[in-house]
């Protein structure tokens, strides 16, 4: 299975909000004592090089993730089982109009507009799960223009994986091919059409996903 594969052949992908707590703290949120989630289209994807879209009058936010690949159709998942059901992992990036999601967030409405526009979710190829044995000791950074703006490891994940895994196929099933999206470091912050933006994913020391895309003005 390749980025290319799990990004058109996807049915979901379920995105995991504030679990990182600093990340939670950065934008006054407060933090999660259980799992919570919101969905993306599949049509945001793109795959790296490439393009990302700056719709006008959107303040853009990048969000750099590591992005669980399910290679096993599953409902009710166990924690303890959970992993099996892994087809590997991708670099991974949820682009959000921050202050699409501050107005919804104060009249209590969804965030789907936020998060779901075409582009937002940047992702790289699969990486095979039997390279990465610990995904809680996976290293992410993203970097703006050319300055390094999120560098955070995954140890610092409120929920695990596994976790993770078990209360989202609770509600729906997770489907082969689909993706889960486990929440983002601190440092969040604006990216502007012109720039480019560079991301990396590094387990025990080396580097196995690198993804790069232009930013571009969307009308």
């Amino acid at each position: 299975m390749s980025a290319r594969s799990f990004a058109q052949t996807g049915r979901k992908i379920v995105a995991i909000g504030r679990n990182f707590s600093e990340h939670a703290k950065e934008l006054g949120n407060t933090v999660p004592t259980s799992p919570f989630f919101f969905l993306k289209p599949t049509s945001s994807y793109v795959t790296s090089p490439g393009k990302i879209e700056i719709p006008q009058g959107c303040i853009v936010h990048h969000e750099v993730e590591l992005g669980v690949v399910i290679g096993k159709t599953g409902r009710n998942i166990s924690a303890a089982s959970a992993l099996d059901h892994v087809a590997g992992y991708a670099l991974a990036l949820d682009l959000t109009a921050r202050n699409l999601q501050d107005e919804a967030k104060k009249k209590g409405l969804p965030w789907s507009a936020a998060k779901g526009f075409d582009t937002f979710t940047p992702v790289g190829q699969l990486i095979p799960a039997e390279q990465i044995p610990d995904p809680h000791s996976v290293r992410l950074w993203i970097e703006v223009a050319g300055q390094i703006k999120q560098n955070g490891t995954t140890d610092a994940m409120i929920f695990q994986i596994p976790q993770l895994i078990e209360h989202v196929s609770r509600i729906m099933t997770l489907e082969e091919g689909d993706l889960l999206l486990t929440g983002t470091p601190k440092g969040v912050g604006p990216v502007q059409p012109g720039e480019n933006v560079v991301a990396g994913l590094e387990y025990q020391g080396k580097e196995l996903s690198r993804i790069e895309f232009e930013a571009i003005s969307r009308d």
